[in-house]
């Protein structure tokens, strides 16, 4: 490995890859461990000499459910205590639970060993700070730097022979607690709910969580994919499958379905008639909320360049202003912050609730939408997301996936290039043409929205094609 100015490991989601291989075998995983350990006594360590003795930075370990999971985190637990860092695990659990806890109990850095919404061989690390935000490109950058000098000099152990990470449930319980504050008060008396948990993260929280909120059995809670074997994590099930949940709900005669993703910081649902309902509609919900309890600033949500022209226009009627960012929460998180904007989020169902929490938190977006439920006096019969989102007309949206071998510039590739202008001209006021590479996988993205579905198709498999003759990967 070799450093760069710009960061080699790092995407838009910390690092991730294949299990075991390359940026993620053991020798770059302790070298993470290293890095991230002397990067946080750097920074933090007490200017008094006699006070910065023995000072010991506090680091916070979560995991999901992947089969690599445990060896990774006890990896990277070694290395940190090498580096002289304290280490504490809160074992199994969501990604944005490990952003509260480190917020909450003072720690200097969270960690999270997981890949979210990828396959289960694939995992990944992400960092965040004390402050429960992600790390900023700039501190990423001087990890990887150190992360590029231990990797070269160190040897790591075999993670088979170290000593497996001790794990803390009362983190997990603090986490429940949390969530149940953000929505006080909120009954689930009368509904029939199903909850999708991708036999991921969720599952270690989700049973307890929707026992407390039905203390009486009032409401009919079905939990599925809450046996993860560390191969089933998102497999045919959770938010990247949400057709499973919403196939569920309409043969159970359920008011509302419920499906994070492996590392629960998505949640998408699914309505009475089995429809899938995704972030852009619960943006729409949750601003028309905010807005009529005064608490959505200067009447504006951020979205993506990947929301539907039909939230636009579903908020604008309602006084509400939408501004795009690029696709990643942290980026929807920056123009957040810019504009001082109370809600923001992605069509994926990462949803940022700022006054609640610093990052997006699919169990807490659920409840966020089982208390507007329930305060707009609807949520006793099966028509209460339709009706809220009854407005919401989504323009035809395709998205062509295309695996590549390389990410160049794609406006620098003649074919590519005008293949793009091609589409752009013809759809001009009827349409969008958004291209971009993913942040944690070797694809590039085609997304094309039209009024006309035959034109869009069209156009789509035309901009793939090229990018696929130019780039295409095994």
């Amino acid at each position: 490995m070799t450093a760069s100015g710009t960061r080699k490991l790092f995407g838009t989601d910390g690092i991730r890859a294949v299990a075991g291989e390359p940026p993620l075998d053991p020798t770059t995983i302790n070298a993470v461990g290293l890095a991230l350990a002397h990067t946080l006594r750097k920074a933090g360590a007490p200017t008094d000499r006699s006070s910065s003795v023995g000072w010991q930075p506090r680091v916070l370990l979560g995991r999901d459910t992947r089969e690599s999971s445990p060896w990774i985190a006890t990896t990277l637990a070694a290395a940190l205590r090498q580096a002289g860092a304290q280490v504490e695990s809160a074992g199994v659990i969501p990604t944005p639970a490990v952003a509260f806890l480190a917020r909450r109990h003072g720690f200097h850095a969270g960690v999270v060993v997981s890949a979210s919404h990828n396959p289960w061989a694939d995992n990944g690390i992400k960092l965040f700070g004390g402050d429960g935000f992600k790390l900023p490109d700039a501190v990423e950058l001087a990890i990887e730097d150190e992360i590029f000098h231990h990797a070269a000099r160190i040897e790591p152990p075999d993670p088979q022979s170290l000593p497996p990470v001790e794990d803390s449930s009362a983190f997990a319980a603090d986490y429940i607690d949390f969530l149940l504050a953000c929505v006080p008060g909120l009954s689930l008396r009368g509904l029939r709910i199903v909850v999708d948990c991708a036999n991921g993260a969720a599952a270690a929280i989700a049973p307890e969580l929707f026992r407390r909120l039905n203390p009486e059995g009032r409401a009919e809670i079905t939990l599925l994919n809450i046996a993860p074997s560390g191969r089933n994590i998102n497999l045919n099930c959770g938010a990247l499958h949400p057709e499973f949940v919403a196939a569920e709900v309409k043969a159970g005669g359920a008011h509302l379905g419920l499906t994070f993703d492996g590392d629960a910081d998505r949640c998408l649902l699914a309505d009475s008639h089995g429809n899938v309902v995704n972030g852009d509609a619960i943006l729409l919900m949750a601003a028309r909320d905010l807005k009529d309890r005064g608490l959505l600033a200067g009447d504006l949500v951020v979205a993506t360049t990947m929301s539907n022209m039909g939230l636009e226009a579903a908020l604008k009627r309602s006084g509400i202003r939408m501004a795009r960012a690029p696709v990643g929460d942290r980026y929807v998180l920056e123009e957040m912050q810019r504009a001082n904007a109370a809600l923001g989020g992605e069509q994926s169902g990462h949803i940022l609730f700022p006054h609640l929490a610093t990052t997006g938190d699919g169990l807490l977006t659920a409840l966020v939408v089982l208390d507007l439920l329930a305060r707009s006096g609807k949520s006793a019969h099966t028509q209460s997301i339709e009706e809220l989102t009854a407005d919401l007309k989504v323009f035809p949206q395709t998205i062509v996936n295309v695996r590549v071998r390389e990410k160049k510039p794609l406006d620098a590739i003649p074919a590519v290039a005008a293949a793009m202008r091609a589409a752009e001209e013809a759809l001009k006021d009827t349409g969008r043409v958004v291209i971009r590479y993913s942040g944690t996988e070797p694809l590039a993205r085609v997304m094309i929205e039209a009024e006309n579905r035959e034109e869009m198709n069209r156009h789509a498999q035309a901009i793939a094609n090229a990018i696929r003759a130019e780039l295409g990967g095994v």
